[in-house]
């Protein structure tokens, strides 16, 4: 099979000799196409309309690499759950190359469970449909909702069983990034001491993600800045989603501030700070309420790394990249009441506001939490008593009467924006609709979707419930299965798995 040719431009092969180890994927014995962002295809301008599902599976299953193709498995360091592990690296993923895309924007083509490489470890290295499936579907909704995120390209199927707690048919994920750098890419380097090699990919980082950082003068310190600034409107907008990620090691923090690696993640359905889906998080490290904590620890790891080339001094080092990381705290809170404003429909933010805003919020918060009402519905149907019925919203309290103080604080602070405004009263409702989701990746329906798909072949239900969590803020769907919470005793119970 002639392979096609992509447009790629490989500039960590090329610059970062040493960072890797040139691998190539296993062979796929039966490769089947399952999954195709056709969209995103387009945006990255690869040249596949042409193509027929036999060459579009040999193509994405790595059976015949695009010309001009360089797959290198990358090596980095991580903190797993606290522990800290030297050398992870690309078990079972191989960065296939990078293209720019129709924006001008460096993109990453990587696969997931394309066979074993040299950092493997105990692993197999490969991956199977359901979640990989997953990792669309979780993508595609968080792109919706407008959260940065990488996507799925493609998912093919190998045709070869995998080995879990039972056999499951085997695929690769396609996964598009504005790169792979992670903290644990800094940190393997650091480890070893090789202050060279991280002074070097450091200023690739700069190159790549912050090029206007290179002739500050010093641009080292300058980059934990920008990605502390990435990380805290990131963390932002996964909490004012309700999304948990499971797994915040830091090799899974990207420094492009993109969300990376969708394996014990979920969305909270009834609101509560404390809430931990992932079967691996035992003692709720990465739960809702410490993420923001936690990003704040792995980008403490980022500094450490960092602080040989910000100055020759190390007590002046320290001092700087403190200063920077106690800044997070701030501009985490700012982002997330921002988003908030936005959720309740607020439209002007004084900073005068802020403090009574904030606790605006939170008391929202806390009337949902004790009402154990649906983080999303509750959000939502706000927007219906902005549009002058409350019934929806009261109608997911056990007591209807429960959110009503807070309401009469919440329209009077709305008031204090109206007066003498009335259009800005009467557009609320459709402001704070565009912003509050109605549809989101139900854990039960994502766990129906993935089923079908990997047991029977069926993938109908991924293809449907893939349409609805692409269109989160449309209303037609609100009579949808797709925006029903589960059970109370199916969520009691859930729990999400890492897929490896």
């Amino acid at each position: 099979m002639t392979a096609t040719a992509f447009t790629f431009d490989n500039s960590y092969a090329r610059d970062l000799e040493g960072f890797y180890v040139p691998w190539q994927p296993a062979v796929a014995p039966e490769p089947r196409l399952v999954f195709l962002n056709r969209p995103l295809a387009e945006e990255l301008a690869l040249p596949i309309a042409s193509m027929d599902d036999a060459a579009l599976a040999a193509t994405f299953t790595g059976n015949a690499l695009p010309e001009g193709a360089q797959p290198i498995a990358q090596v980095y360091a991580g903190h797993q759950f606290g522990g800290f592990s030297p050398r992870l690296g690309d078990g079972r993923a191989l960065l296939v190359g990078e293209v720019i895309d129709r924006h001008g924007r460096r993109r990453d083509i990587a696969f997931k469970g394309s066979g074993r490489t040299p950092f493997a470890r105990n692993g197999d290295g490969k991956a199977a449909v359901g979640p990989m499936l997953r990792e669309v579907l979780i993508g595609e909704a968080m792109h919706a909702l407008g959260i940065p995120t990488t996507r799925a390209l493609a998912v093919a199927a190998t045709g070869a069983p995998v080995a879990r707690d039972e056999m499951l048919p085997g695929a690769v994920l396609t996964r598009v990034a504005a790169s792979h750098i992670r903290v644990g890419t800094f940190q393997y380097f650091a480890t070893s001491g090789e202050e060279g090699d991280v002074r070097k990919l450091a200023e690739y980082t700069i190159a790549r993600h912050d090029p206007e950082l290179a002739g500050s003068p010093r641009p080292f310190l300058a980059l934990l800045d920008a990605v502390s600034q990435r990380q805290a409107a990131l963390i932002a907008q996964w909490m004012n989603v309700g999304f948990i990620h499971g797994v915040m090691n830091t090799d899974n923090m990207a420094l492009s501030g993109e969300t990376i690696d969708y394996g014990p993640c979920a969305f909270m359905e009834a609101y509560d700070p404390a809430t931990v889906f992932s079967s691996i998080d035992q003692y709720g490290r990465y739960a809702y309420r410490n993420q923001p904590d936690i990003a704040l620890w792995n980008l403490t790891r980022f500094a450490e790394a960092l602080l040989p080339l910000i100055d020759d001094d190390p007590e002046q080092a320290v001092a700087m990249v403190t200063e920077v990381l106690n800044a997070f705290a701030g501009r985490y809170r700012t982002h997330l009441l921002r988003g908030q404003r936005a959720k309740l429909g607020l439209v002007r933010g004084e900073p005068a506001d802020d403090a009574s805003d904030a606790a605006l919020a939170e008391d929202w918060l806390a009337v949902l939490h004790a009402g154990k009402v649906d983080f999303t519905l509750g959000w939502r149907r706000l927007a219906d008593a902005a549009a002058g019925s409350d019934s929806p919203l009261r109608a997911l309290f056990a007591d209807p009467r429960a959110p009503e103080d807070w309401l009469v604080r919440w329209r009077a602070r709305c008031t204090s924006e109206d007066s003498g405004k009335p259009e800005v009263g009467s557009g609320r409702a459709e402001a704070m609709r565009r912003v509050n989701p109605i549809v989101i990746p139900r854990n039960h329906r994502v766990e129906e979707a993935l089923a079908a798909a990997s047991d029977e072949g069926d993938l109908a239900p991924f293809e449907r419930l893939l349409d609805a969590v692409r269109r989160p803020f449309d209303e037609a769907l609100a009579a949808s299965p797709y925006a029903e919470p589960a059970p109370v005793e199916v969520t009691a119970r859930y729990q999400t798995f890492c897929g490896t």
